[in-house]
């Protein structure tokens, strides 16, 4: 019987995290198509102002729901001499501003209305005759796929409210918080995605499984694994690096290191190290 129920447990949990990236993936590649070259050219051009560079940044990566996409970007554009090594700091921040869209529309739980987005989206996409209007019908299906993903993952981690085991594993966690940002780290740079590794945690946070453990707080106890993650997404731009020349580089290495100086802040801060 346990053995059932494991196995349905991760049926649905991958399968919901299977619908999120495909959702997410959907959603980035119709919005791109839409947006055209016109990102490209927003980004070499508006990037020689610091503060415009930030902005732009957020609105790219708002766009193609990918820090790491705009930071891979980046660091092409660093390697092929079109951005400096300041111009590319100011975007690859405003990057990491415009990469917390999916979590805010995921933090307001709104799986209720996924299936008319996958009704409405999927009717634009497939009766609409303007290239234009399918390609919206696919951002509106891409929506609604991933937040029935969302609801999926959720429905399917449930049971572990009551798992002594998972219990004990999140205790660990909240009595050594690096153990935390590890595990969020290390997620990330599986499933190459902070916006699904966060999207997974918010999940578990909807389903109930932080709450009611005895001396855990969930914010002590989500937060370094949030941490985590956020570090985790620079795996991609790392590696992208290798082989560029070293402005490139360093700007990939200031991606990452940004990330890591933000981490420790935050935990001193909120006094949970």
């Amino acid at each position: 019987y346990l053995f059932i129920m494991s196995v349905e447990m991760f049926m649905g949990l991958f399968g919901g995290l299977g619908l999120f990236i495909y959702g997410m993936v959907m959603m980035s590649n119709s919005l791109k198509s839409i947006a055209g070259d016109r990102m490209k050219r927003l980004l070499e051009i508006l990037t020689n102002n610091r503060v415009l560079g930030i902005l732009v940044g957020t609105i790219v990566t708002m766009i193609i729901q990918s820090s790491s996409t705009t930071t891979v970007m980046i660091v092409g554009f660093v390697n092929a001499g079109l951005m400096n090594l300041m111009q590319a700091i100011g975007v690859i921040m405003g990057a990491n501003i415009g990469t917390t869209i999916t979590a805010q529309l995921i933090a307001f739980n709104i799986t209720q209305i996924s299936p008319l987005a996958i009704a409405v989206g999927a009717g634009m996409f497939l009766f609409a005759r303007r290239n234009k209007t399918k390609q919206i019908g696919s951002v509106i299906l891409g929506f609604g796929i991933l937040f029935t993903g969302i609801a999926f993952m959720s429905d399917a981690m449930a049971p572990l409210r009551d798992h002594e085991g998972f219990k004990s594993l999140l205790v660990s966690f909240s009595r050594n918080p690096i153990l935390g940002v590890l595990a969020g780290f290390v997620l990330t740079a599986i499933i190459q995605s902070s916006s699904a590794s966060i999207g997974l945690l918010q999940a578990l946070a909807i389903s109930g499984a932080f709450n009611n453990i005895p001396g855990v707080s969930p914010f002590a106890l989500t937060v370094p694994i949030l941490l985590g993650e956020n570090i985790g997404t620079c795996v991609t731009a790392m590696i992208s690096s290798i082989g560029t020349n070293i402005t490139a580089k360093r700007a990939a290495f200031i991606h990452f290191s940004i990330k890591v100086i933000g981490t420790v802040w935050v935990l001193i801060v909120l006094g949970i190290v």
